[in-house]
């Protein structure tokens, strides 16, 4: 179907598109009109800029068009977090079908589909009650039907094609499935039982005849014992209409009768009726005539009710019970004539399509006719995987090497990435398809907007749990320079430690060592204190966590591990050269301690690094800020100077003792 783009005009302005995993972009161009609009080639799409006639810029609207629409309404929303459990469970399930008892649970996980199908329906139904807005209502409305059609398909192929129902059991449920959703008899039937005199209500006929051609035979002699008792004299002919529509013969589900004695019983009650009709006993009644007619399976008298079954596959299983009850599942073909019913008063629709398809057995056209017709890919992937599983698609490979089922998986999984929340049922999705699954979940896991450190962490964990260490990487990468934007440096220093980014957390290093010059003191001391083996990803990482060490033992007054601790960082160069003077300062206090705390050779080391920073300082940097710069210098060696002599005099003394 077209799909019109509101507030596009086509005819004044060329529009032109590039594919997204889940939408369209499409933009308006003069490109190919009177413009000189240019195409510029990208990897994969061609991006076309619009021109004015003149030859400059002129302004262009974007639109985003959706590729599957129906993921964002609300009250789906059912429909795929329920499927999505019933999935997950026949893919764990799949080495336990085996057996009798496989087809049994197979056919039970096709009601559980069928049931939320319903449910949703119910719900959306319930939903266009409720709505006062006449759009959003006839959008619910519109919803019914199609999650109708979804059901009515589902349910016929899992008759036909899950269950593999044979003869006898087909028809009967067959008749289950018109009875289930030709649910126009009901409100007839309420209207004519609530009235007082029933059999002189003028639909009274009407729910008869419908109760007969549903194959609901003690519903349409309970109807008819009304009329005989309300009208005497049709008595008799009631009582042989009541007689033949108790002894018609029914297949079974179980094996209590064969084929043969079946169409032996069903055979003789025939003949029976016939002989009835011949005779002219219910001649004076049109109605139970009728009745009879189509007891004996009468074409032109069951194509009389037309209206009352609505449908041509309602006339099909009408005329199959009562012209070929052990119908065996091939032989559908032959009898499934659309044409006969609607006598090309009108064309078929997409869902007569669909069914005809299915009773003809060709699965494939039914997958392919429901993708045009369906307005997403739900229904097809859950249903082509349901077949999958019952070895029924084994031999249908696409021509790229993906069978089917994976194939509208993928489709299915790429459409829900497009959604906010419901990106984590397509993760499940893609981990079941085996081929191509982990290429489409890496490619649309980057595509995820990563909004809040929560949904981030909960992107990261489905990829640590599956190897895709590219992708945490990346992820990391994204969220620490997120963090580092927002001038939070403890977030970002753990996300780049997570991310093993080796540059990134030298980076957040420095800017935590500047934080801290500008500021006296560290943030995010609970990240620091406990980074552990983590330092060890970056020199200045590595600085970082040893400098916040130094300041906590002299904080616990450990001069002595301080002291080694702070020319251990100046020797091993691993500081940056720009916070030497600040290292310097630091060890100014412990120079002044009465406690002579740096031995001899500690000092010379010391008088050495303070020596080399002064001689590393250019002409520029000399004079920059030269008092302060001066003053430091001259404190820091007088320092030195006289930590010196004390210590001289303390080995002296040490030595001479």
């Amino acid at each position: 179907p077209s799909q019109v783009v509101p507030g596009a005009d086509p005819s004044a302005r060329q529009l032109c598109f590039a594919w997204g995993p889940a939408e369209v972009l499409v933009c308006e161009s003069l490109f190919g009109r009177r413009g000189p609009g240019r195409a510029e080639p990208g990897a994969d799409r061609v991006c076309f800029v619009a021109g004015s006639r003149d030859g400059g810029p002129s302004s262009s609207c974007i639109f985003v068009v959706r590729k599957d629409q129906d993921i964002y309404i609300h009250t789906l929303r059912k429909l795929f977090n329920e499927s999505h459990g019933i999935f997950l469970g026949l893919q764990r399930r799949e080495e336990e079908l085996v057996g009798k008892s496989r087809k049994a649970q197979l056919v039970q996980v096709s009601k559980n589909y069928r049931s939320v199908i319903r449910a949703c329906m119910e719900d959306m139904h319930q939903a266009a009650i409720s709505a006062r807005d006449p759009a959003l209502q006839s959008q619910y409305s519109t919803q019914v039907s199609i999650l109708s059609a979804m059901e009515l398909i589902w349910n016929l192929c899992e008759i036909l094609f899950v269950e593999a129902a044979a003869a006898g059991p087909l028809l009967l449920r067959l008749l289950d499935w018109v009875r289930l959703h030709v649910c126009d008899v009901d409100n007839m039937v309420r209207e004519v039982l609530s009235s007082e005199n029933p059999s002189k209500h003028e639909l009274f006929w009407n729910v008869v005849d419908v109760f007969v051609l549903q194959g609901r035979m003690d519903e349409a002699r309970h109807l008819l014992s009304k009329e005989a008792s309300a009208n005497p004299t049709s008595v008799n002919m009631y009582k042989i209409l009541d007689d033949l529509m108790k002894k018609m013969p029914m297949p079974s589900l179980g094996n209590t009768q064969t084929l043969t004695e079946m169409e032996l019983k069903w055979q003789h009650w025939h003949e029976e009726c016939q002989r009835y009709l011949q005779d002219g006993t219910f001649a004076s009644n049109s109605h139970m005539e009728s009745i009879c007619k189509i007891l004996l399976g009468d074409e032109d008298a069951i194509l009389e009710k037309k209206e009352l079954m609505t449908t041509w596959y309602h006339f099909l299983v009408t005329r199959l019970l009562y012209s070929h009850p052990t119908v065996k599942p091939m032989e559908l073909r032959f009898y499934a004539q659309m044409d006969l019913f609607l006598g090309g008063e009108s064309s078929p629709e997409p869902l007569d399509t669909i069914l005809m398809a299915a009773f003809e057995f060709e699965m494939h056209q039914v997958i392919k006719e429901c993708s045009i017709a369906l307005s997403n890919w739900w229904f097809v992937a859950h249903l082509t995987d349901l077949l999958d599983h019952c070895k029924l698609l084994q031999s249908h490979n696409l021509y790229f090497g993906s069978n089917m089922r994976e194939f509208l998986l993928l489709e299915y999984a790429s459409g829900l990435f497009s959604h906010h929340s419901l990106w984590q049922l397509g993760v499940d999705y893609f981990d079941h398809c085996p081929e191509y699954g982990r290429v489409y979940l890496e490619l649309h896991i980057e595509r995820i907007p990563l909004n809040t450190e929560q949904k981030a962490l909960k992107v990261l964990r489905i990829c640590e749990q599956r190897q895709m260490h590219e992708q945490v990487r990346s992820i990391c990468k994204i969220m620490a320079m997120k963090a580092l934007r927002n001038n939070r440096l403890g977030s970002a220093l753990s996300w780049s430690i997570r991310a093993k980014d080796a540059a990134f957390a030298t980076l957040i290093s420095d800017r935590f060592l500047k934080d801290y010059c500008e500021r006296g003191r560290f943030s995010d001391l609970d990240l620091i204190d406990n980074l552990g083996p983590s330092m060890l990803l970056s020199d200045r990482l590595t600085f970082l966590g040893k400098y916040r060490e130094f300041h906590r033992l002299y904080g616990e007054k450990r001069f002595s591990e301080a002291a080694r601790l702070l020319l251990m960082l100046m020797t091993a160069h691993i500081a940056p050269c720009s916070f030497w003077m600040t290292l310097l300062t630091d060890a100014l206090p412990l120079l002044e301690q009465k406690e002579v705390i740096f031995s001899a050779e500690q000092t010379y080391e010391l008088m050495r690094c303070l020596e080399d920073l002064t001689a590393q300082k250019s002409d520029k940097q000399k004079f920059q800020d030269d008092d302060v710069e001066t003053m430091k210098v001259e404190m820091l060696r007088l320092a030195l100077a006289r930590n010196l002599a004390r210590v001289i005099v303390k080995e002296g003394t040490l030595e001479g003792s």
